[in-house]
């Protein structure tokens, strides 16, 4: 059943009768108290001002005392009992009690009327626990807050009119008829409305009744204080009662004694609280929006004091107005004076601030206790709301004896409130604390928090998980998001000194993440329901990275069925109060970010075994996180704004570039060349023009590429190793019109046929050396000024031109298999790409990168060099990757920790370095061709370091899949990176494994065909289709089979021509090998063998199929020998020239 708003409770016959039942009991009671005060005062002992003020007082008491003596027995009552008919005669004995009341009146006995106080005490002392015990089983727990209100609210509209009504008629013209009157009404319209109680369960209807009031009461009280949050919302009440009682009982004091003003004044001052504390329970509902908080307690508490506080200011002179006047001015006087405008606004002030402060209050103890002692912990909150009062009464005597006079009572009570709102502040620190601190990190960290809307949609019982980057984590989140979390805390951190104040404002919960027995007590807190904030990590990150995750915080939310909810924090590693110092640029200031993502939950078999489910929720709680990290980050860049991101996190003067001509170059430099560079390209080119790069891996081929980004331009990669007749292709596809390119690039790699044929095309040929050669000081100069205010040209220029979603690079295919194919990568493709990198691999400031990849090689121009300019990370180029005894000499001499490669050449690599050349390695990745088993042992025998493949494609900017630290299977290509969907078609013939199509943000914009030049053709429904048949195991690793068009159909079997390489490989490893097919006229296609290894024979290969047991299908029919295998520059067959050269020697 839905809940109904706050008014709506009104029409509800759950609500509506004990609303009414209670509306007028309040209005009995106080039309009653208020007309025996007013005869008190004014007609009954007005020759005694002595007599008068302990008359009112023991009025008080009276009326209080119940509550002490019988409180015990009235929850024992409304906890065995049913509610309903307990409500029923209690409405009985108040019609009777009423009567008497007449009676009093009419014989203006005062004993008599005080006798009926007490029994009406007596009434409201039995009914009170009833009547909150009950609205829980009335309503449902987010309507709660505001059929407290309303209770709230008709208690004090009941107060305020039946201190009208009371006070007015009794001093009227036959009032005490009248009063009468009101008295009976009311008490027969309460009785009949308790007719319309729904019944409710009992609560507790095997307990036994204990009728010794002293022990009873004792007993319950004990167990109150061992519910801590209860007890302490009793005292807060019960403080509440204590500061109303007292102004209450002594507006009349106040009024006729200090200010000299009459009885309609009294009314006025009980009207202005009475309805302030109305307005301000109402208003609680709609501060807390429906749902129960204590945040606005300690600001209530804080206003109270000053309302009381500037109340004594208001009246401290008031006396000396007045002096010498013995009659008593009427409301028209009294609002003469601005002053009593101002100390009726303190009264509304006040008393609003109480009504927000006491609701809350009264939800929490019946939302905290348990249901079968639920009207016991009610009553115990009544005891000890009498105790306050009856103390506050004889310290109110006590004051008058001491000539305390009732305005500095009233400050004393303001400031005693201030000190118990400073206290409070620990207890609630969401009140100031979160406040303050949520204000404090803002202005000081510019904290943005985003996706708070998921927040709320994860329902009561949550574990919310997050990276953990820095000892601020969980004060940033304890400052931004609301309720009261539980925060699981490695029990090492929380035992560090300065971390322990902390612990004092926030519910904490000290976890040994080893300790099964502290997991399941945070399921216990998860399934209460409750928030409970962990870190899997169990440790602030070393590495910058995910580390190591436990499995404990899904566990909790599986056995608990509890969403889970990521948020990522970002930003405060570069506090000093993270441990990467040395590893990143450290700031006083960075700016932090807080991304909340949509809950998840986990989907395990039932049926699993308890080890296999926690494999499993391991798995998908590393999934959870990683995700988490790729879609929290913002890669909806363009690369040079990223690049001037960097320049500005890593500051300007850090090395970020090196190449083998040894000159370090830093952020600065290279912006300053991107810029001087730029005023050329700006007149050569036009803005989105594709502009070839014909470059070498060197530092000029890096500035050339950001100067392109910087100006707007699309840069084409030409590979300079494909011959002239693919680059002629590539220049055709992609439309270009200019070349940049270095004549002594030219001149060492003797590429003049290139340029010739290029020439020949109309293509213009810009040397980079003749740009240099014409720059003038002016360029110069304009490239100073603009490298030192590069937003603002950013910001003017670039950025209202491009878009992340316009092509930023183009690439083209390798041409292994045909005419490569022009691949149009975007800003948003390439930023997507790294941004899943970054989310599997730990890398920081410290390491060095190493790539001797071309650039124009999609991984080499993405993870090599733009991924490690953007954080922070010096990278050496190197000319060529076919150097295998340089390589890893360089690899040595500039300290490199990460270093990428083919199969074939860390092969080369491997054979030819010395065992220590690789020393301060850390990460070797492979891809573009199968890692054979060989390489793999090699580099572990030889270095003692772990080979990481790879795999992916061009179009997809370029990787798919990799193997890391954390998750590596040997033998296949690793997990698929966060934010890719794939699908696996199945193949005729093929039984395990299918054809992959993969899809997601850093899917390429489209191919640029020879068919169309210029003309992007986008991927049919954003699914790119990889060509390759893979297979993906029960723990998500893909498995590469090979390419689709290089299986064979042999009798009626699909055979893959890389498994017959590979095969060949292991018998003969040292040399290059290629398997093609030809047509075969009885078995459909026979295979045939390419090889380097001249003394191959057909014997030889026939004898290790037997012996490996392989089938005789796998096995060529002829060899060929050839003297240099044709390799592509990424160290691949290239199929199309051995064909080409099988052609000839057929």
């Amino acid at each position: 059943m839905p809940a109904l708003p706050q008014f709506s409770l009104l029409k509800s016959q759950r609500f509506l009768p004990l609303f009414i039942i209670q509306f007028f009991g309040a209005f009995n009671d106080n039309v009653f108290k208020n007309a025996l005060i007013v005869l008190i005062t004014y007609q009954f002992v007005s020759q005694s001002k002595l007599w008068q003020e302990l008359s009112v007082t023991l009025a008080a008491g009276l009326f209080i005392l119940p509550f002490f003596l019988f409180s015990a027995l009235a929850g024992q009552l409304a906890d065995k009992l049913s509610k309903r008919n307990l409500i029923i005669i209690i409405k009985c004995l108040e019609l009777a009690f009423m009567a008497l009341a007449s009676l009093g009146f009419y014989l203006h006995a005062v004993g008599l009327l005080m006798l009926t106080l007490f029994l009406m005490g007596t009434h409201s002392t039995f009914f009170g626990p009833i009547k909150y015990a009950i609205l829980p089983d009335l309503l449902q727990k987010n309507e709660l807050l505001g059929g407290n209100a309303l209770i709230e609210a008709s208690t004090f509209i009941a107060i305020l009119l039946g201190t009208l009504l009371g006070g007015f008629l009794i001093v009227a013209q036959a009032g005490i008829t009248w009063v009468s009157i009101i008295m009976l009404s009311a008490s027969v319209m309460g009785l009949l409305a308790s007719f319309y109680v729904p019944t409710t369960p009992k609560a507790n209807p095997h307990l036994k009744i204990n009728p010794r009031f002293i022990q009873a009461t004792f007993e319950i009280i004990r167990q109150v204080k061992t519910e801590k949050k209860v007890f302490w919302a009793i005292l807060a009440i019960s403080w509440f009662w204590l500061i109303g009682a007292t102004f209450l009982t002594q507006f009349p004091i106040f009024s006729k004694n200090f200010l000299k003003a009459n009885a309609s004044v009294v009314t006025i001052f009980l009207a202005i609280f009475t309805v302030g504390v109305a307005l301000g329970s109402l208003l609680c509902n709609r501060l807390l929006k429906q749902k129960i908080g204590m945040q606005w307690i300690p600001l209530s508490l804080w206003l109270m004091s000053f309302f009381m506080i500037d109340l004594y200011f208001a009246s401290r002179h008031l006396p000396l107005l007045t002096k010498g006047s013995h009659s008593l001015i009427g409301l028209r006087d009294f609002f003469y004076s601005i002053s009593h405008w101002r100390i009726c606004l303190d009264l509304l002030g006040l008393s609003m601030s109480a009504g927000v402060y006491i609701v809350p209050l009264y939800t929490l103890i019946q939302i905290d206790t348990v249901i079968g002692h639920r009207a016991r912990s009610i009553a115990a909150n009544n005891i000890i709301n009498s105790l306050f009062i009856v103390v506050g009464s004889l310290v109110v005597l006590f004051l008058f004896k001491i000539d305390l006079s009732i305005i500095q009572i009233f400050l004393l009570l303001g400031i005693l409130n201030l000190v118990i709102a400073m206290v409070t502040i620990f207890f609630i620190p969401e009140g100031l604390i979160k406040p303050v601190l949520r204000w404090v990190l803002k202005h000081l960290y510019d904290v943005k928090l985003t996706g708070f809307e998921h927040y709320k949609s994860a329902g009561d019982s949550v574990v919310i998980v997050a990276n953990h980057t820095s000892f601020l984590d969980v004060v940033l989140l304890y400052a931004f998001l609301p309720d009261d979390l539980l925060f699981a805390i490695n029990r090492f951190t929380a035992r560090i000194w300065w971390v322990r104040p902390f612990l004092y404002f926030a519910k904490v919960f000290e976890l040994d993440p080893l300790n099964p027995l502290a997991i399941k007590t945070l399921i216990h807190e998860v399934k209460r329901p409750g928030k409970c904030v962990i870190f899997p990590e169990g440790r602030i990150t070393t590495t910058g990275a995910l580390m190591k995750l436990y499995e404990g915080p899904g566990l909790i939310a599986d056995h608990a069925k509890a969403n889970l909810l990521p948020i990522r924090l970002q930003g405060a590693q570069y506090t000093h109060f993270s441990r990467l110092r040395g590893k990143v640029q450290i700031r006083w200031f960075p700016k932090i970010s807080i991304t909340i993502l949509p809950p998840r939950r986990f989907v395990v078999d039932p049926t699993m075994s308890s080890r296999k489910r926690r494999q499993l929720i391991g798995v998908q709680l590393y999934e959870i996180m990683v995700e988490m990290l790729f879609r929290s980050t913002d890669y909806k860049k363009t690369l040079f704004q990223s690049f001037l991101e960097a320049k500005a996190i890593h500051k300007g003067p850090t090395k970020v570039l090196e190449d083998i001509t040894r000159v370090p170059l830093n952020y600065n430099q290279l912006l300053t060349r991107c810029f001087i560079l730029g005023s050329a390209i700006d007149r050569l080119t036009e803005y989105q023009e594709t502009v070839g790069l014909l470059l070498p891996n060197m530092i000029g081929a890096v500035v050339t590429f950001f100067t392109l980004q910087a100006y707007g331009r699309v840069p084409a990669l030409l590979n300079y190793s494909a011959g002239s007749a693919q680059i002629e292709a590539a220049c055709r596809v992609a439309k270009i019109r200019c070349v940049l390119t270095s004549r002594k690039f030219i001149e060492a790699a003797d590429l003049f046929n290139i340029i010739l044929a290029l020439s020949e095309q109309a293509i213009q040929i810009v040397y980079l050396e003749d740009i240099k050669a014409e720059i003038s000081w002016k360029d110069k100069l304009r490239a100073a000024l603009l490298s030192r205010f590069p937003h603002y040209y950013y910001h003017r220029k670039l950025k209202k031109i491009t878009n992340t979603s316009d092509p930023a690079v183009v690439l083209f295919t390798s041409g292994s298999e045909g005419e490569p194919k022009g691949v149009v990568l975007s800003h948003e493709n390439i930023q997507a790409n790294m941004a899943q990198m970054t989310t599997q691999i730990d890398f920081n400031q410290k390491d060095i990168f190493f790539s001797a990849l071309p650039l124009f090689h999609a991984f080499g121009l993405t993870a090599c060099v733009i991924l490690p300019i953007y954080h922070g990370i010096k990278t050496f180029i190197y000319p060529s990757p076919l150097h295998y005894r340089k390589v890893p000499n360089m690899i040595y001499e500039c300290n490199a920790t990460i270093t990428f490669g083919t199969d074939t050449f860390l092969a080369g690599y491997g054979r030819y370095a010395h065992p220590y050349d690789f020393y301060s390695i850390r990460y070797v990745f492979a891809g573009a061709e199968k890692l054979k088993e060989k390489t793999r042992k090699l580099w572990m025998e030889k270095f003692g370091i772990r080979i990481f493949e790879g795999y992916g494609v061009t179009e997809a900017s370029p990787v798919i899949s990799v193997n890391t630290p954390m998750q590596n299977k040997p033998g296949t290509v690793g997990n698929f990176l966060p934010g890719i969907r794939y699908e696996i078609e199945p193949v005729a013939h093929i039984k395990d494994g299918g054809r992959l199509l993969v899809s997601g943000p850093n899917i390429m914009l489209g191919y640029l065909s020879a068919e169309q030049p210029g003309e992007i053709m986008p991927p049919s429904h954003g699914w790119y289709d990889t060509g390759d048949i893979v297979e993906v195991d029960g723990d998500g690793y893909l498995s590469i089979k090979d390419r689709a068009k290089r299986f064979a159909k042999i009798s009626g079997e699909m055979v893959s021509l890389t498994a017959v390489e590979n095969a060949i490989y292991d018998l003969w490893p040292d040399k290059h090998h290629a398997v093609l097919t030809i047509a075969d006229a009885r078995k459909g296609e026979q295979l045939i063998l390419v090889t380097e290894y001249k003394l191959a024979t057909r014997n030889d290969l026939l004898k290790f199929y037997q012996e490996k047991g392989l089938s005789e299908l796998n096995l060529p029919r002829r060899l060929y020998f050839i003297d240099v295998m044709p390799l592509l520059g990424s160290g691949k067959v290239s199929y199309m020239e051995v064909k080409k050269w099988l052609e000839n020697q057929r």
